[in-house]
């Protein structure tokens, strides 16, 4: 007994062991990967069975960490009611020209229409007004809807953005395009391609998912959310329809395109000699899904007041039913195994002795897939006051497919994360680059851009495309992206997974146990946006704008 004191009492001296790591599990992360990404799961599609398995599959994972729930009256779910709205029945796009006959184009062929969130019909008809890239914001720099009167009218608009050097910003802008076009008075919205989004998403693979259907979250009052009320009915075209859409306008549309696919290229908008009807039918239903949410309290008595939040969405795509073959989709680098690496760092808190001075929330996340509306559920009522969130990190779709030596924060350059992150991945011997593929504009693109819209930092973390990780990507992206061979027969690497949860644990450990909590640049875009009255940090030199 004596000699098992004494061990004891050195014990007690021997910081090293009180300051031991926890351990990581390349075992663990594969084990979560392939239960979340099984067939019987069915994709883990929103609202269905299989993501509300995985769901359950998660809190209980949690609970086994020591994390405490936080969703809705102590339990692990915070529930999330959306409306999903289908095309009933083929609907149909007139184009009448001034002079000659009118050309039909039924949906799902050469246009693609939306079904409404608020009407069993939608009929509109009305003169048509090309407007550029529909980007309505002379303080950036476009100013598409100068000189256009568009009250009553249907706008069209190329897709995506100006080519340029990729600014985040003008990407979050292109996501209001359907709101600037309603507040300018615009009744309907077509989206036209250009010869750019046409590389990255030919019209062929647009026609794969014309009659998926599209979801929105429920506001307090039960009426679903639209972001463009005024607009009535809105579709994309085919470069075939498009062309139609162009008959006897005074510019062509093979000179627009290509003077959009120049440099700095912006089209300046007119009225086309052609009018459009956009007709179709839609049913409306609400859906039932949940996000999970714990939460492990800070340490410090004062910082414990304040969050760091890890987030990683759990919904995929589900099962389609009108592809033959392999037709579901298992998800499993998207994003099985973000909510993999997010449950081993989890586990890593829960074991420690000396739990981070902030809190730490965990969130998985449901409908991410569908426009990050899991998310805005959290953001519109997290389980503590939004200003108490010290910083977010997203996990979405970290490649596990090569022994990664470098991560990416998509966003770092906006505020003092990326600083955190950067002494904290050095801890791992790993090393941090920048935005590989800044033309792909992804820090508006996952869960966390809802957290910044708030005025709260955050980011997304991916592998980076060093020692191999460059090739993975885009084959990745070329081949298994959003297809049903994301699944457990890729060459995934474990060891990969568990070291990348190690770097997540060191990331939020960094940020909960700092002095200061992350602050938005001085003259950031985004901070000034949403975080008017935040303090803000001086950007160091070495951090590129």
């Amino acid at each position: 007994m004596k000699l098992l004191l004494c061990a004891a009492a050195l014990g007690l001296h021997a910081a090293p062991l009180l300051a031991a790591e926890p351990d990581f599990s390349a075992d663990r992360v594969k084990s979560h990967v392939a239960f979340l990404s099984d067939d019987l799961l069915e994709g883990r599609g929103t609202g269905t069975r299989g993501h509300e398995i995985a769901a359950r599959y998660v809190a209980t994972q949690l609970a086994g960490y020591g994390v405490l729930p936080a969703g809705k009256d102590g339990s692990w779910l915070q529930p999330v009611t959306l409306s999903e709205a289908s095309i009933a029945a083929p609907g149909r796009v007139t184009i009448t020209p001034t002079k000659g006959a009118p050309t039909t184009f039924p949906h799902a062929g050469e246009v693609i229409i939306s079904a409404s969130q608020t009407a069993a019909t939608s009929d509109v008809e009305a003169p048509v007004v090309f407007a550029g890239f529909g980007l309505d914001a002379p303080k950036q720099g476009h100013d598409d809807y100068a000189g256009l009167d568009v009250r009553g009218k249907i706008v069209a608009v190329l897709s995506g953005i100006p080519k340029g050097p990729p600014s985040e910003i003008t990407a979050h802008l292109s996501r209001l395009k359907p709101r600037m076009a309603s507040d300018r008075g615009a009744i309907g919205f077509i989206t036209i391609p250009s010869l750019q989004s046409m590389k990255l998403r030919p019209w062929d693979r647009s026609l794969q998912t014309a009659n998926v259907p599209s979801m929105t979250w429920v506001k307090p009052d039960g009426t679903p959310f639209v972001a463009a009320p005024g607009l009535k009915a809105q579709a994309s075209f085919s470069p075939v329809a498009a062309a139609a859409l162009f008959a006897g306008a005074r510019q062509p549309m093979a000179d627009i395109l290509a003077a959009a696919d120049k440099e700095g290229g912006q089209p300046r908008g007119f009225a086309l000699a052609t009018r459009a009807r956009i007709a179709t039918t839609s049913t409306q239903r609400k859906v039932e899904t949940a996000n999970v949410v714990g939460m492990i309290p800070g340490s410090d008595p004062v910082l414990k007041a304040e969050s760091v939040v890890m987030m990683a969405h759990l919904d995929h795509l589900g099962v389609r039913a009108d592809k033959t073959g392999d037709n579901i989709y298992n998800g499993a680098l998207d994003n099985a195994a973000g909510t993999a690496v997010m449950l081993e760092a989890a586990h890593a808190f829960g074991g420690d002795a000396v739990k981070p001075k902030r809190s730490l929330i965990f969130v998985a996340s449901t409908a991410e897939e569908k426009g990050l509306l899991g998310a805005e559920a959290v953001a519109n009522n997290p389980p503590v006051p939004i200003d108490t969130i010290a910083g977010v990190v997203d996990l979405d779709q970290p490649l596990l497919l090569y022994p990664f030596t470098d991560v990416i924060t998509f966003g770092g350059d906006h505020s003092t994360m990326g600083e955190a992150i950067s002494r904290a991945v050095a801890k791992a011997g790993v090393t941090l680059s920048p935005d590989p593929m800044p033309a792909e504009t992804i820090f508006v693109r996952s869960d966390h851009y809802t957290f910044v819209k708030r005025g709260v930092p955050a980011l997304l973390l991916a592998t980076g495309f060093a020692n191999g990780g460059k090739a993975a990507w885009e084959r990745f992206l070329s081949t298994d992206y959003h297809q049903p061979s994301d699944d457990m027969k890729q060459p995934i690497d474990w060891a990969a997974g568990a070291k990348y949860a190690r770097v997540n644990y060191l990331i939020a450990r960094e940020i909960a146990d700092g002095a200061e909590r992350p602050h938005w640049y001085a003259g950031d875009y985004f901070g000034d946006s949403f975080a008017p009255k935040a303090v803000k940090a001086t950007r160091p030199k070495a951090v590129a704008r």
